[in-house]
């Protein structure tokens, strides 16, 4: 069965049918599809193109076909071109005529599109709702480790000491950021294109509101050619997935350092990592490092239909049948891998002592000597020139922070104070960062506290 072929002579090749037919993909989209058909025999009664008693008939049918969706069987016998036209097929075999007046007054390009608005929408909340969980699971590792230090780093390089709370954090707005994204992308699909049409609008009186009402859109589309020829809320959508990846992805790569033998600061789980089939002392972080490799099929998803897009003219062109394949693997991805990065966070164990001790040992306190001299009055660049000619001093005599004395330290320069000896200990100079959004214990406990706070209200 086709929707069209009244204006052919002959049937396409076989070459083409196989060329063009998307059943083997689009077929995910049969529930929205079948759902979305509902609507609409619905808005068809209400124009008076279909009778009360048609309507009740169309509609039970289709939710005959939804509850039979749930067998493997559904598309076992189907050859049809895409899977409107499977759903529609097996209606017309059980009412006959009656099916064809479903696609009164609506194309392909508009029923398309809802499908697809309707999809990613409920796979933008399932989204949302997976992101929360691996929050929580941050949230909770930071938690129980909230009086941990570890060293900051910059270029690689311990730079300043932190609270790894702080340091969770940090992930935590990333990927609350991304969740404001994958709102923002659903506001821009949860509007209703039905009664566009091809590209020029519905010739028949559809009530156009009231199918939004019925499907929990939120508006309606302004523009028919627009509605036929728009495509930019899925790379929303993509974007929104992208940079969710590239979190991920930078996550992973801290992860898959801080477990390493040269950090030893995380213990992964067993369940989230693997062993080498000649190695047997290897335990690799095989799960963070899928994660970031997956990061390449998102961009790959986003960057293949924003190509697809860039040169088509108005409106529908059937280039545009190549987006459902990247938008389905890039959802498909992303909601893996943050599953996968709840489980190894749930997983993992911090061991304070050894990034302590990274803290310790290295001059990560640097700063906080300077801006010591700093607060006592000394000029910022000259505290800078007298820190880091202590650090130059240690680093040629082999002592670390904790082996000055005050005595040593007043002594290297008029400057030094006795009590600035303290802040030769990384938890001393964290008290002076107590200002909003800094690393100051306080301000942390706060903001942890705070962002369970959000969690919840994004939860409920």
């Amino acid at each position: 069965m086709k929707l069209w072929g009244g204006r052919f002579e002959r049937g396409p090749s076989e070459v083409f049918e196989r060329f063009s037919e998307s059943l083997h993909f689009d077929k995910r989209l049969a529930d929205v599809d079948i759902r979305s058909s509902q609507a609409y025999a619905r808005a068809l009664e209400r124009a008076g193109i279909l009778s009360a008693d048609e309507r009740e008939r169309l509609v039970a049918v289709f939710e005959d076909l939804r509850r039979e969706l749930r067998s493997p069987h559904f598309f076992a016998d189907a050859t049809d071109e895409d899977v409107h036209t499977t759903i529609i097929r097996k209606v017309k075999e059980r009412l006959g005529d009656v099916a064809d007046k479903i696609h009164t007054g609506r194309s392909r390009n508009d029923l398309v599109s809802v499908d697809t608005r309707l999809w990613l929408r409920e796979q933008i909340d399932a989204t949302c709702s997976t992101l929360d969980a691996f929050l929580e699971a941050l949230l909770a590792i930071a938690r129980r480790y909230a009086d941990a230090i570890i060293p900051g780093y910059t270029h690689t390089r311990r730079a300043q000491p932190v609270p790894w709370a702080h340091y969770i954090l940090a992930y935590f707005e990333m990927f609350a950021r991304d969740r404001e994204r994958l709102q923002e992308a659903r506001r821009r699909v949860n509007v209703m294109p039905l009664g566009s049409g091809a590209l020029a609008g519905s010739g028949f009186p559809i009530d156009r509101d009231a199918v939004a009402r019925d499907l929990e859109f939120e508006a309606i589309t302004r523009n028919s050619m627009d509605a036929s020829g728009d495509r930019d809320f899925l790379l929303d959508f993509l974007y929104a997935a992208s940079m969710i990846m590239l979190h991920l992805s930078r996550f992973a790569e801290d992860w898959i350092l801080y477990s390493g033998e040269e950090y030893r600061w995380l213990e992964l789980g067993d369940e989230v990592t693997s062993g080498s089939s000649i190695m047997p002392q290897k335990k690799n972080p095989d799960s963070l490092e899928l994660i970031r490799g997956k990061c390449g099929r998102v961009f790959g998803a986003f960057n293949s239909l924003f190509v697809t897009m860039k040169g088509l003219p108005m409106t529908y062109n059937r280039d545009m049948q190549e987006d459902k394949e990247p938008l389905f693997d890039a959802a498909d991805q992303l909601l893996a891998s943050l599953e996968m990065a709840r489980v190894v966070v749930e997983s993992a164990k911090l061991d304070p002592a050894a990034p302590l001790k990274a803290a310790e040992e290295s001059w990560a306190v640097a700063t906080d000597l300077a801006d010591a001299l700093a607060r006592n009055g000394t000029p910022f660049h000259q505290a800078h020139r007298l820190a880091g000619q202590v650090v130059l001093a240690s680093i040629k005599s082999g002592k670390k922070p904790a082996d000055w004395t005050a005595e040593e330290l007043t002594g290297f320069a008029p400057e030094f104070t006795p009590d600035m000896i303290r802040f030769m200990h990384p938890a001393e100079g964290l008290k002076t960062r107590e200002l909003p959004g800094g690393s100051g214990p306080d301000t942390v406990a706060r903001a942890l506290d705070e962002a369970e706070t959000r969690l919840r209200a994004w939860r409920s």
